[in-house]
Protein backbone atom coordinates (compact mmCIF):
# COMPACT_ATOMS: atom_id res chain seq x y z
CA UNK A 1 0.00 0.00 0.00
CA UNK A 2 1.26 3.34 -0.66
CA UNK A 3 0.28 6.62 0.77
CA UNK A 4 -1.72 9.17 -1.18
CA UNK A 5 -2.97 12.87 -0.38
CA UNK A 6 -6.02 13.85 -1.88
CA UNK A 7 -6.01 18.05 -2.12
CA UNK A 8 -10.00 19.45 -2.13
CA UNK A 9 -10.43 22.40 -4.24
CA UNK A 10 -13.51 24.73 -3.82
CA UNK A 11 -15.01 27.69 -5.46
CA UNK A 12 -16.34 28.81 -2.08
CA UNK A 13 -14.85 31.43 0.58
CA UNK A 14 -14.43 34.73 0.89
CA UNK A 15 -12.23 36.88 -1.42
CA UNK A 16 -9.38 38.94 -0.26
CA UNK A 17 -11.15 41.82 -0.65
CA UNK A 18 -14.16 40.42 2.12
CA UNK A 19 -16.30 39.94 -0.76
CA UNK A 20 -18.07 36.64 -0.99
CA UNK A 21 -18.44 34.91 -4.40
CA UNK A 22 -21.43 32.70 -4.87
CA UNK A 23 -20.49 29.48 -3.51
CA UNK A 24 -21.52 26.38 -2.84
CA UNK A 25 -24.05 27.66 0.22
CA UNK A 26 -25.11 30.55 -1.99
CA UNK A 27 -26.61 28.90 -5.07
CA UNK A 28 -27.95 25.36 -3.31
CA UNK A 29 -31.24 24.63 -1.36
CA UNK A 30 -31.26 23.23 2.02
CA UNK A 31 -32.41 20.19 1.06
CA UNK A 32 -29.54 20.09 -1.47
CA UNK A 33 -26.80 20.91 1.01
CA UNK A 34 -28.64 18.10 3.20
CA UNK A 35 -28.38 15.84 0.68
CA UNK A 36 -24.58 16.44 -0.20
CA UNK A 37 -23.90 16.29 3.26
CA UNK A 38 -25.38 12.70 3.37
CA UNK A 39 -23.51 11.66 0.56
CA UNK A 40 -20.35 12.64 1.90
CA UNK A 41 -21.02 10.78 5.29
CA UNK A 42 -22.22 7.83 2.87
CA UNK A 43 -18.68 8.09 0.84
CA UNK A 44 -16.57 7.98 4.13
CA UNK A 45 -18.47 5.27 5.43
CA UNK A 46 -18.08 2.90 2.48
CA UNK A 47 -14.31 3.71 2.44
CA UNK A 48 -13.58 4.12 5.95
CA UNK A 49 -14.81 0.49 5.78
CA UNK A 50 -12.17 -0.69 3.00
CA UNK A 51 -9.49 0.47 5.14
CA UNK A 52 -8.67 2.98 2.86
CA UNK A 53 -8.99 6.54 4.77
CA UNK A 54 -6.29 7.05 7.04
CA UNK A 55 -7.19 10.99 7.81
CA UNK A 56 -8.08 14.30 6.66
CA UNK A 57 -10.43 17.12 7.23
CA UNK A 58 -12.33 19.91 5.83
CA UNK A 59 -10.53 23.19 6.71
CA UNK A 60 -11.90 26.89 7.73
CA UNK A 61 -11.60 30.11 6.26
CA UNK A 62 -9.66 31.27 8.85
CA UNK A 63 -5.48 31.21 8.61
CA UNK A 64 -2.35 33.01 7.64
CA UNK A 65 0.09 33.47 5.00
CA UNK A 66 3.78 33.45 5.85
CA UNK A 67 5.67 34.67 2.58
CA UNK A 68 9.27 36.22 2.76
CA UNK A 69 9.34 36.52 6.65
CA UNK A 70 6.17 38.52 6.48
CA UNK A 71 3.12 36.97 8.20
CA UNK A 72 -0.65 38.26 6.67
CA UNK A 73 -4.00 37.56 7.79
CA UNK A 74 -6.24 35.35 5.50
CA UNK A 75 -6.06 32.10 3.20
CA UNK A 76 -4.42 31.60 -0.64
CA UNK A 77 -6.96 32.44 -2.89
CA UNK A 78 -6.61 31.58 -6.74
CA UNK A 79 -9.60 33.69 -7.67
CA UNK A 80 -12.01 32.84 -5.70
CA UNK A 81 -11.08 29.66 -5.38
CA UNK A 82 -9.90 28.22 -2.25
CA UNK A 83 -8.02 24.45 -0.14
CA UNK A 84 -11.66 23.14 1.43
CA UNK A 85 -9.90 19.89 2.93
CA UNK A 86 -7.83 17.60 2.56
CA UNK A 87 -7.48 13.54 2.98
CA UNK A 88 -5.09 10.99 3.92
CA UNK A 89 -5.36 7.53 1.38
CA UNK A 90 -3.89 4.17 1.53
CA UNK A 91 -4.01 2.75 -2.14
CA UNK A 92 -2.41 0.06 -4.07
CA UNK A 93 -1.51 2.68 -6.73
CA UNK A 94 -2.12 6.00 -7.98
CA UNK A 95 -5.03 4.15 -10.51
CA UNK A 96 -6.71 3.15 -7.36
CA UNK A 97 -6.05 6.06 -5.55
CA UNK A 98 -7.64 8.03 -8.61
CA UNK A 99 -10.60 5.95 -8.89
CA UNK A 100 -11.57 6.04 -5.25
CA UNK A 101 -11.15 10.12 -5.44
CA UNK A 102 -13.44 10.29 -8.59
CA UNK A 103 -16.03 9.08 -6.63
CA UNK A 104 -16.48 11.29 -3.91
CA UNK A 105 -18.86 13.91 -3.69
CA UNK A 106 -17.02 17.33 -4.41
CA UNK A 107 -18.27 17.69 -7.93
CA UNK A 108 -21.46 17.83 -6.96
CA UNK A 109 -21.04 21.50 -6.12
CA UNK A 110 -18.41 22.63 -8.58
CA UNK A 111 -15.86 21.65 -6.61
CA UNK A 112 -12.54 19.07 -7.66
CA UNK A 113 -9.87 16.78 -6.48
CA UNK A 114 -5.86 16.68 -6.90
CA UNK A 115 -4.11 13.20 -5.71
CA UNK A 116 -0.29 13.01 -4.94
CA UNK A 117 1.27 9.90 -4.07
CA UNK A 118 3.26 10.89 -0.62
CA UNK A 119 7.15 10.68 -0.53
CA UNK A 120 8.11 7.75 1.54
Amino acid sequence: MKNYIIIFREPDGRRPDGRRPDGRQDSHTEAEITAHRENWSKWFAEWGAKGKLAGGSGLTLNGRIIKNGQTNEGIHYVGTEIVGGFLLLKAEDLDEATAIAASCPIYEFDGYAEVREMQQ
